[in-house]
C-alpha cells in the first residue's frame, strides 16, 4: 500500500530582516516525509534546521514556497488557523519539557484536549485518554505528581504522553534528550523507537549522532539548504519484552 505524504515542502524559503540586510534562513527547501517515517534533522547552529522545525510545527510561516501537512496547504494560514492545526495535527516534544508547574502529570497531558475548541470529548473520557497515554510511557504510578516531583526523564515521558493524546499525524521532537543524562536519554529514545515501530511519524532535531542513529533517515542542513538526505540503515523493530514489561511504549 502506498504511504501518504505527511510533510511536503516546495521551494520553502524563510527570509529574516528588511532592505539590504536580509538573511535566508531557508533557501528553497524541497522535502517530503511519508507516513510512518522517523527522520532526524541535523545541522550546525545557523544551518536552518530550527527555522524548518518552526514552520513544520506551524509556529511560523514561510516567506515563500509551500508547506503541505497531511495534504493540506498551511503555508498562508493565519495565526488562529495555525494554532488549530497545531493542536489537532501535531504533537510536540521539546528539550525543556514545557510542562505547567504546580499541575499534575495527568492535567498536563489533558491540556491539548482542553485547548481543542472543536473537541467535544467529555471530561471523563479525556481523563481516561490521558491516563492511558501515561500508562503507555510507564508513568501509571506518577499521574498525580507535579513536574517538580518528577525526574527529567519522567518529565519528558509526560511530554511524550501529552504529544500523543490527541492522536496527531506527526510528532515533532526538538532535541528530546538534550537535558537528560545518558540513561534517561536512552529510555526516551526507546519510547520514540517503539512509537515509530507502531507506525507513528516522527521528525526529530538533534545534533548528536548516537541519537540520530535511532532514526531511519537523516536530513542534514547547511546554510539554509539540504546538504544531504539519506537512509540511515535503521529499520523499525518490534518493542522488546523488556520495553513492554517496563511500560516504555
Amino acid at each position: 500500500m502506498e504511504k501518504r505524504s505527511i510533510i511536503r515542502t516546495t521551494e520553502l524559503t524563510k527570509v529574516y530582516g528588511m532592505g539590504d540586510i536580509q538573511v535566508k534562513a531557508l533557501d528553497g527547501v524541497n522535502l517530503e516525509i511519508l507516513e510512518g517515517e522517523f527522520v532526524a534533522i541535523m545541522g550546525c547552529s545557523g544551518s536552518g534546521k530550527s527555522t524548518l522545525m518552526n514552520i513544520l510545527g506551524c509556529l511560523d510561516r514561510p516567506t515563500s514556497g509551500h508547506y503541505l501537512l497531511a495534504g493540506e496547504d498551511v503555508s498562508d494560514l493565519e495565526k488562529v488557523q495555525l494554532a488549530a492545526i497545531r493542536n489537532r495535527q501535531i504533537g510536540f516534544v521539546f528539550q525543556s519539557h514545557n510542562l505547567l508547574p504546580r499541575t499534575s502529570a495527568l492535567e498536563n497531558v489533558m491540556l491539548p484536549m482542553l485547548y481543542n475548541r472543536e473537541n467535544n470529548i467529555p471530561e471523563t473520557e479525556q481523563r481516561q485518554r490521558a491516563l492511558k497515554a501515561l500508562e503507555n510511557v510507564g508513568l501509571a504510578d506518577r499521574v498525580h505528581h507535579q513536574p517538580q516531583e518528577l525526574s527529567g526523564g519522567q518529565s519528558q515521558r509526560v511530554a511524550i504522553a501529552r504529544a500523543l493524546v490527541n492522536n496527531p499525524v506527526l510528532i515533532l521532537a526538538d532535541e528530546p534528550t538534550g537535558n537528560l543524562d545518558s540513561r534517561s536519554g536512552e529510555e526516551i529514545m526507546s519510547i520514540l523507537a517503539g512509537l515509530h515501530a507502531q507506525g507513528t511519524t516522527i521528525v526529530m532535531v538533534t545534533h548528536e549522532d548516537n541519537i540520530a542513529a535511532y532514526a531511519q533517515r537523516i536530513v542534514r542542513f547547511l546554510d539554509g539548504r539540504i546538504d544531504f538526505d539519506r537512509p540511515n540503515g535503521h529499520k523499525p523493530t518490534k518493542p522488546s519484552k523488556k520495553e513492554k514489561s517496563h511500560g516504555l511504549i
